[in-house]
């Protein structure tokens, strides 16, 4: 979605840039040029809302590649072109060591905010395995109800969670220059 092609968002934990060219996610067996092609159409299409989660520490460090710090990535899907105000949400914290900190829910308050006040989402859905609990009850802290587990955003709900997430900073995102793997690594033989 071209509407957050250059922000950044930086909460107290994480930070959410847009997904580009140096984020090979690997979340999927696919080819340099599909994954190319896939990061283009989630840049481009009017549907998808797509954000990398990085570790706001490691971020922070400017020795470390921000790909380095890549813990996963949020969405956020317009699943019905009839009604732009429902969309689904979906979180992935791919790294495992991140789990059961926190990131979590900090990710889906600062979406669901980004949601709220940029793309006028109302009602949020979440499809989640049966065998998720953790997710599953991280959802519902957020007042998801088991259907699909949803929620409709009243003003009260709405004024609680920009409220609850007024740190979270907006700012411009410069895409970093793109560095191939291996870029800057020089290796040498020696022979006897």
């Amino acid at each position: 979605m071209r509407i957050n092609d250059s922000t950044l968002l930086e909460g107290e934990k994480v930070v959410l840039v847009p997904y580009n060219a140096s984020h090979l996610t690997a979340s999927e067996p696919l080819t340099l040029q599909q994954e190319y092609d896939m990061q283009r159409s989630w840049r481009e299409d009017n549907d998808k809302c797509t954000f990398i989660i990085l570790d706001k520490q490691l971020w922070s460090d400017p020795g470390v590649q921000e790909e380095q710090s890549m813990v996963g990535d949020v969405n956020i899907f317009l699943t019905d072109p009839s009604d732009l105000s429902l969309a689904e949400l979906e979180i992935m914290i791919a790294e495992p060591s991140y789990r059961g900190r926190g990131l979590g829910k900090e990710v889906t308050c600062m979406m669901m905010c980004y949601g709220i006040s940029k793309l006028g989402i109302q009602k949020f859905e979440a499809k989640i395995g049966l065998d998720n609990t953790v997710s599953i009850a991280m959802f519902k802290k957020f007042h998801f109800r088991e259907v699909t587990l949803g929620m409709t955003v009243d003003q009260s709900i709405r004024s609680k969670l920009l409220g609850d997430m007024a740190y979270v900073k907006e700012r411009q995102y410069q895409i970093p220059p793109f560095q191939p793997i291996g870029a800057g690594v020089m290796t040498t033989t020696t022979t006897n």
